[in-house]
């Protein structure tokens, strides 16, 4: 069993360190499609991870609106300054989130399926990285 602090501490390393990818690929990377099928840019993953938190945690564990539309997450673009700042604050509302949140088998549930989203998308922006970086 982990703690609500060991959890956001994974949570927040998780976000921080997709973060820092998209930092470091810049605005130009960061909105930049790898030539395949459906592919995604690392700006899309990251907002639709941010959007995915705001349902899973907001709105599933403490019944918060999201007034999401996830299609359109995956179609965003755009500088990445504003993306990064809403990265620090969804960070700080997890904070209050999971201090929150309720101890039941739902809650669990909700908070360990957004944490495995987040983390496959975290590995997901590595080898994009890689990949647009190579590329580039």
């Amino acid at each position: 069993m982990i703690t609500r602090e060991q959890y956001l501490d994974f949570f927040a390393n998780a976000l921080n360190a997709m973060a820092d990818i998209v930092a470091e690929l810049g605005d130009e990377l960061a909105n930049r499609r790898l030539p395949l099928p459906g592919a995604n840019t690392p700006y899309a993953v990251l907002h639709h991870s941010l959007g995915a938190i705001g349902y899973w945690v907001g709105e599933v564990v403490l019944g918060r609106p999201a007034h999401r539309d996830r299609d359109a997450e995956f179609t965003a673009a755009g500088p990445i300054a504003p993306l990064l700042t809403r990265v620090h604050e969804a960070i700080d509302q997890l904070k209050q989130d999971i201090a929150e949140a309720r101890d039941d088998v739902h809650s669990s549930g909700a908070l360990l399926h957004v944490y495995t989203d987040v983390v496959q998308h975290h590995g997901q922006l590595q080898i994009m990285r890689d990949a647009l970086v190579a590329a580039a």
